[in-house]
């Protein structure tokens, strides 16, 4: 039941479309504007998604009429719109701070961390591994995922404002190319 090869292939695959490091300046802006995120409720709530949207995740889809591709097109479209946030310099997520909002799931847990890309990927997991090695290729993710949220701050001393600044807009550029990747595929595959 339990196969190593198949725990480190579901990990490596999650880690990759995930790509928490490459966030890293998203999540450092989001902590600039709402002044902390909540590490532990960004992890769990990225947890939940994951893991329902492994068993569930293509029945819910199907009891709203939503299909995979469709699903894929709006988190693009979320993911287009935070990398032209970060590129344009301006504000189109208002910071829910003030409301005692849920920063921490909007846009960190999704469509960030668990977004399209993800849940999609984890959907297609589930046609060639075993549901335990998904599971814990997901946690591993997870593991990393509240390092890197916990470890934020540091990371922004570490690279100061100026190479925070040069991060934001290079990994802008690349949320926009991967929101146009995934609103091209999944567009052509509605046709």
């Amino acid at each position: 039941m339990f196969s190593l090869k198949e725990i480190v292939s579901v990990t490596l695959i999650l880690f990759s479309v995930i790509d928490v490091v490459g966030s890293l300046p998203v999540i450092i802006d989001l902590r600039k504007k709402t002044g902390k995120i909540e590490s532990e409720r960004a992890t769990f709530a990225s947890g939940a998604l994951m893991i329902s949207f492994l068993f569930v995740g293509e029945r819910i889809l199907k009891l709203f009429g939503v299909d995979v591709a469709s699903f894929a097109v709006a988190g693009a479209l979320i993911i287009f719109l935070i990398g032209l946030e970060m590129i344009l310099g301006r504000t189109i997520f208002k910071s829910e701070v003030s409301t005692g909002g849920a920063t921490h799931i909007v846009p960190i847990a999704f469509p960030l961390i668990a977004g399209a890309g993800t849940l999609t990927t984890i959907i297609s997991l589930r046609a060639e591994y075993q549901i335990a090695n998904i599971i814990i290729g997901i946690v591993l993710n997870l593991i990393l995922i509240y390092v890197v949220l916990r470890s934020s701050g540091w990371f922004e001393t570490r690279l100061g404002s100026g190479g925070l600044e040069v991060l934001r807009k290079i990994f802008g550029i690349i949320l926009l190319a991967i929101a146009i990747k995934l609103f091209k595929t999944n567009l052509i595959a509605d046709f």
